[in-house]
């Protein structure tokens, strides 16, 4: 990358972003209803740095894999700005106002990686021809030669040895943890500032998940990239975070509602919804469930189309009062400062009108008194 796009430590930022999607229609209701639109991610700000790793995670539906697809710029916001090194991502691809970084070259700064990689990756082209696609359109200047032996360093750099025999194989003829190192090295190939991993290693058996995620982590250190990792259990999320010293984001319903160092997000969870996910994923640590019922109320999710009013948790959360019915709590100032361990929670502020607040029906005090801040 030129030295004019490298003077800030912060790669990627998003202010106050939004998501919204019009929800599919039948033929019927679409000649007689407006479209419901769901509100996939809804204000969120959040800073990825330099050689930085965000894992992402929640339970299916909750806007995770948008907000990731948002970071690298698949995604065009429906509201609020992202920036890639200062330079508005949507505003260089629609050519609008001063560019000062081409839109190609963002493209090639940030990268994804598919949960399916033999789904992304073409059944009738052979690994090399699938991986010099990206080089000829990028770099066309690039001979022949000097393009394969990349490929193959990087192939043999993930441990795909001979690389010139793996080289020459179709997909069908690759092993899945093969088939997702092929994607990988896809990834890496521009040299990236971000790769999105959505779901990387939901599918490998534990052996080849851990094994993934040590490359990951390696290739991370080694290239100076920073991960934005999407998973659905924190046993994944934990174990990439804590290795690579980054944060772990906890989403619910199209919001991020706590975000920090691991050590803290699962030692201390401040949410009420961290601590059902801490709760649902015994091998976290099997000898601290104390817990006999999940830490919730209801288990069916709201609909994403009609969020509840307020915090979106308290139709399930265990602590509710009336005030978590109107008024939506922040996540903080520093939400987006890396390192910062930020909950937005009513409970994380002892002066709030929260403790006052009456208890929702169904929410006993035991429950409603529980360890945190506000009990100091």
């Amino acid at each position: 990358m030129s030295d004019r796009y490298t003077d800030d430590d912060i790669v990627m930022s998003l202010d106050e972003v939004s998501v919204h999607f019009e929800k599919e229609q039948g033929l019927v209701d679409s000649l007689f209803n407006d479209p419901d639109r769901v509100q996939a991610v809804d204000d969120i700000s959040i800073d990825i740095e330099e050689n930085d790793v965000l894992a992402l995670v929640g339970e299916s539906g909750c806007g995770k894999t948008t907000l990731g697809k948002t970071i690298i710029g698949v995604q065009r916001p429906t509201e609020g700005n992202v920036t890639y090194r200062g330079q508005d991502v949507w505003d260089a691809k629609d050519g609008v106002g001063d560019v000062d970084i081409p839109y190609g070259d963002i493209r090639k700064a940030l990268q994804i990686i598919h949960q399916d990689p033999g789904a992304a990756l073409n059944p009738n082209r052979k690994v090399l021809t699938s991986l010099e696609a990206p080089i000829e359109r990028w770099k066309p200047e690039m001979s022949t030669e000097d393009r394969r032996a990349r490929i193959f360093a990087l192939l043999k750099r993930v441990g795909m040895e001979p690389p010139e025999d793996y080289a020459h194989r179709f997909p069908h003829q690759l092993s899945g943890g093969e088939q997702q190192r092929v994607a990988l090295v896809r990834a890496l190939l521009m040299n990236p500032d971000v790769i999105l991993a959505d779901e990387a290693v939901s599918a490998l058996d534990v052996s080849l998940r851990v094994e993934t995620m040590d490359l990951l982590l390696e290739l991370q250190e080694q290239f100076n990239t920073s991960f934005v990792f999407i998973s659905h259990t924190l046993s994944n999320a934990r174990y990439l975070a804590e290795k690579a010293n980054g944060r772990i984001g906890i989403m619910y319903l199209g919001e991020l509602v706590e975000i920090g160092p691991p050590e803290e997000v699962l030692g201390d969870p401040k949410h009420p919804y961290s601590k059902v996910l801490r709760w649902a994923t015994a091998d976290l640590d099997p000898s601290s469930q104390e817990m006999v019922d999940p830490p919730v109320r209801s288990i069916d999710i709201p609909d994403p189309v009609n969020p509840p009013s307020g915090c979106r948790f308290h139709t399930r959360c265990p602590e509710a009062r009336e005030v978590c019915t109107t008024a939506a709590p922040e996540l903080g100032d520093d939400e987006s400062t890396p390192g910062a361990h930020c909950a937005a929670c009513h409970r994380t502020d002892p002066n709030h009108e929260y403790w006052e607040s009456q208890l929702l029906e169904g929410v006993h005090d035991s429950d409603a008194v529980t360890t945190g801040e506000a009990d100091d």
